[in-house]
């Protein structure tokens, strides 16, 4: 089975039909500039571009960079506060003709990596962390999902967690990979304390440099970084789609 998977970025919205069996791009993925201000209709009608370009007439799933309960968004650290009690599944089903399911990006790109990537047949407590301007959140139990955890909110030092160990406080710090693991290490062994998790998955474009700082980080559970990298929020939205069509089905 094909869906399309959308995972919409502060920079760029980003998507290709997903095969549901192997988790694999159909085609090559397409990328068109976030409008400025991202808006619920900018991006809806950039969503909108977006489905035409592939001639879509069938489901889609929609990783968003927010807190969503029911298919509405109730957070906006880091988009525009009009999305706030905006019902991104509604709006985006009718701009785009279709039928949309829509997800916490970092829930997405967990659902990718459970199934298809670095946590596929891991049992137990399975944590994904996604370092780049924040630290986005998964939690998995069994290969169950617990949604909008937003576990870069958590306090260490009197700071959230991702003012105090994003990627994006490495570089504004310019401290060393050194410096930054080892601050980073506290925030894992922190999340360790709180879930005894048995895997951790970092994301984001910091795992790719894992050989600069995986050296400090100490850890009772196994540490690996992701496997499907910048594909994974569209795969796993994709995927979060096609299991609420499940869903809907057996009801």
């Amino acid at each position: 089975m094909n869906i399309l998977g959308v995972d919409i970025g502060g920079s760029g919205i980003k998507g290709a039909p997903i095969d549901l069996k192997t988790g694999k791009l159909k085609t090559e993925r397409r990328r068109i500039e976030t409008p400025q201000p991202a808006t619920p209709k900018a991006v809806s009608k950039t969503l909108a571009k977006l489905v035409e370009h592939f001639e879509w007439t069938d489901s889609i799933g929609c990783g968003f960079p927010a807190v969503i309960q029911n298919g509405v968004v109730t957070t906006a650290s880091n988009i525009d506060e009009k999305w706030i009690g905006t019902n991104a599944e509604k709006l985006f089903s009718k701009t785009s003709g279709c039928t949309v399911n829509v997800v916490n990006d970092a829930d997405a790109a967990g659902l990718a990596e459970v199934k298809f990537g670095a946590g596929k047949d891991n049992n137990g407590v399975v944590l994904l962390i996604t370092i780049g301007t924040g630290l986005g959140s998964a939690l998995f139990n069994n290969g169950e999902l617990v949604p909008n955890t937003e576990f870069g909110h958590v306090l260490i030092h009197d700071k959230l967690a991702e003012d105090y160990a994003a990627d994006s406080v490495r570089k504004a710090e310019d401290l060393s990979w050194k410096k930054w693991g080892k601050r980073f290490n506290k925030y894992l062994q922190h999340m360790e304390h709180l879930l005894s998790p048995n895997l951790i998955i970092l994301g984001g474009g910091a795992s790719k440099k894992m050989d600069r700082f995986g050296k400090y980080l100490h850890t009772r559970a196994n540490v690996v970084p992701a496997k499907l990298l910048n594909e994974a929020g569209a795969i796993g939205a994709a995927l979060y789609a096609y299991q609420q069509n499940a869903k809907g089905e057996e009801q």
